[in-house]
């Protein structure tokens, strides 16, 4: 199986199934050209580290547990939805490694889930026909503001570090 090379634009030349349409594309380009200067999430290291812990797992050396939010808001980002989602993973861990004696790889679907797959770019609420909620770092859950921001791109990057570091 040919593995396909990661750049940081790789992205760009897969098809677009959910595009967001924004109104100002020069500001998205000034954000996303903010975003791609600022320090990576993750380190190489960490990536290579999970990726040796992966091939444990698929030898059957280790125990993939994973957990959180499908999609996540930027009001998650405190110390004890923190604390409470590790808490739990954690906890389960324990148990797991207890029963099946093995290495848990603990992944957290946390710090970036904060995009929404919809069907429709449009739903019905209150008999109006308004914008679908994408999730934080596109719109407002608030049907008011569904106009997509740029600056929520920049916004999810820094709940994404807070979270990651916290």
């Amino acid at each position: 199986m040919a593995e396909s090379v990661w750049t940081p634009d790789s992205w760009r030349s897969k098809p677009i199934k959910q595009d967001v349409v924004y109104d100002d594309p020069k500001e998205l380009e000034a954000v996303v050209g903010r975003v791609a200067n600022l320090p990576p999430l993750v380190s190489s290291r960490e990536i290579d580290r999970l990726r040796a812990q992966l091939r444990d797992v698929a030898e059957g050396r280790a125990f993939l547990l994973q957990g959180g939010d499908c999609a996540e808001s930027f009001d998650y980002c405190n110390p004890a939805a923190i604390e409470d989602k590790l808490k739990v993973l954690l906890q389960m861990s324990l148990v797991l490694i207890w029963g099946m004696r093995l290495p848990i790889v603990r992944i957290a679907r946390m710090a970036g889930q904060y995009a929404k797959p919809r069907s429709s770019p449009y739903e019905t609420v209150d008999g109006e026909r308004i914008l679908s909620y994408r999730g934080d770092n596109v719109n407002s859950i608030d049907p008011a503001q569904r106009r997509p921001d740029p600056q929520r791109l920049l916004a999810a990057y820094f709940h994404s570090a807070s979270t990651v570091n916290y």
